[in-house]
């Protein structure tokens, strides 16, 4: 079993069971000194005093492989990072999955921006970070 910090639509537990995986939410986190970026797809990068939210799950190691496998996300790479649970104030560490730099700064993608702005806040998480994840929809 892999702790994995999903920060895209993938926080999304039930679209992840839908692909047929079976995660364990471990809570809501923020992972400090990277910012989310979207361009076709989203990714997060190392950046000062900046904050990402996302999700701590746990997923079986050939079912994080198999999804990061898929077609629109193999060009992820697996880091580890260190989150903040929010919940507890409790630092883990878990897995997160970031494109390489020459492939995140490319293009835009309004439409996710919009619908990962609407999961974060349904998700309860930094009102904050959801009006600036709504601005990547305003480009």
């Amino acid at each position: 079993m892999s702790k994995i910090f999903f920060y895209g639509l993938f926080m999304d537990q039930a679209l992840l069971a839908k692909k047929g995986l079976h995660p364990e939410t471990i809570g809501s986190a923020v992972l400090f000194d990277y910012r989310l970026h979207i361009g076709d797809r989203a990714t997060l990068l190392p950046s000062a005093a900046s904050r990402a939210y996302g999700v701590v799950m746990e997923l079986p190691d050939q079912e994080a492989h198999a999804l990061y496998s898929e077609p629109s996300v193999r060009a992820y790479e697996r880091d580890r990072v260190r989150v903040t649970l929010l919940a507890s104030n409790q630092v883990i560490d878990a897995y997160c999955y970031n494109l390489p730099r020459e492939l995140a700064l490319v293009g835009t993608n309004p439409d996710y921006a919009q619908e990962l702005a609407r999961l974060v806040e349904a998700l309860k998480l930094d009102a904050a970070y959801v009006r600036e994840i709504a601005a990547f929809g305003e480009l």
